[in-house]
């Protein structure tokens, strides 16, 4: 591969190393205290042990410490700019193809291996709460999560507002005999992170759906039938966070590889039975949003028969008066009851009888 690779051979019994630097590339130090990652870094940490070790105060102590194998250096970025990108490939050997991922939001989820490193892309999602759902409501929010993990660091590039990993970093603190297994643990950590928020999203957005399947059923529900659409988009959003991972999780379950302990495989494998179980909620989601909209549908043209029902009965009924003025109306001399006293009034009642004849046959036969 191109980039700078871990040089492994010879310093083996150390534990894993970093590779040699050339000639010009920057010093590490130079990544935090120079301000080369001002404005995208969030956080950085050495781990001895599992545990974060505060006596260890510069990056370049922690870069050296890492490359004796006494533990690995934990970087996180914002939206980091390409430049940036750059120099944090530069420092850990990074596959060109890998950071030209990263510095691209709108990726899809995804698992990569580069020798011995590893490069996940994690789609995140969040719930946006909204009062009443309508035609332009955005339900679902989406960012990105990326994860390079190899021989002695983990780096994770974030992109967009909801792609937070909110106390991520501390409550894996809290377990240093769990964070001691190594960068294979913090992975593990971001995933299931990002599938226990699927999970979360995915039961606020079934809330939603029997809200706007018991008001489809509603008299005239069907006039909102647009607010099934727009939760069908954002059901669509949902999926295409969840569907792409379940290939990456399922490799991360069963890969062999230095990273990844078989205990830390165990943990992959409950992660990957819990986004199997969302996956399929989501999919039911979709479904059931179909169906919900062919049940709107099919109100729509029934609500439009029983109008066009109600009108031709209506016709109907006008239609005696009319024909009856119609035959009157015409100027011939010689036409019976023209003469009559009462012919006005008679003529008056049997309209007003046919019309009620009528209209009482309409309503009981349901067309009025």
């Amino acid at each position: 591969m191109t980039g700078r690779r871990w040089d492994m051979g010879a310093t083996r019994r150390m534990g894993r190393v970093f590779a040699r630097r050339s000639p010009g590339v920057p010093e590490p130090g130079d990544l935090v205290a120079s301000g080369k990652l001002d404005g995208a870094l969030v956080d950085w940490a050495f781990y001895r042990a599992g545990r974060r070790d505060t006596k260890v105060n510069s990056y370049t102590e922690a870069l050296t410490r890492a490359r004796r194998g006494q533990g690995f250096v934990w970087i996180g970025l914002f939206q980091p700019t390409q430049r940036q990108l750059s120099i944090i490939g530069e420092e850990f050997g990074l596959h060109p193809l890998a950071l030209e991922d990263a510095a691209e939001a709108h990726q899809r989820p995804k698992l990569e291996r580069y020798d011995d490193t590893l490069f996940a892309v994690l789609k995140t999602v969040t719930y946006v709460p909204h009062g009443d759902l309508t035609a332009t409501s955005e339900v679902v929010a989406t960012g990105e999560v990326m994860v390079f993990c190899g021989p002695g660091f983990v780096v994770t590039v974030r992109h967009g507002e909801h792609s937070e990993l909110t106390g991520l970093r501390q409550r894996l603190e809290q377990e240093p005999e769990h964070l001691a297994a190594g960068p294979g643990v913090v992975l593990h950590a971001i995933a299931d992170h990002v599938v226990d928020r699927y999970l979360e999203v995915a039961d606020a957005v079934q809330a939603d759906i029997d809200l706007i399947e018991s008001e489809m059923f509603t008299p005239r529900g069907w006039r909102r039938i647009d607010r099934v659409y727009q939760l069908k988009r954002e059901v669509l959003e949902l999926k295409r966070a969840v569907a792409p991972l379940t290939g990456p999780m399922r490799a991360l379950s069963t890969l062999r590889h230095p990273l990844i302990s078989d205990e830390t495989r165990n943990y992959f494998r409950d992660v990957d039975d819990h986004l199997l179980r969302v996956k399929e909620q989501v999919i039911s989601f979709d479904e059931l949003l179909s169906s919900i909209l062919q049940a709107g549908l099919a109100q729509v043209q029934v609500s439009e028969n029983e109008d066009m029902r109600r009108i031709a009965a209506y016709v109907a009924i006008l239609a005696v008066p009319t024909m009856i003025a119609g035959i009157y109306g015409m100027n011939f001399d010689y036409m019976p009851e023209l003469r009559m006293k009462y012919a006005y009034f008679v003529v008056l009642g049997v309209m007003a009888t046919a019309c009620t004849v009528l209209y009482r046959l309409f309503k009981r036969n349901h067309w009025l």
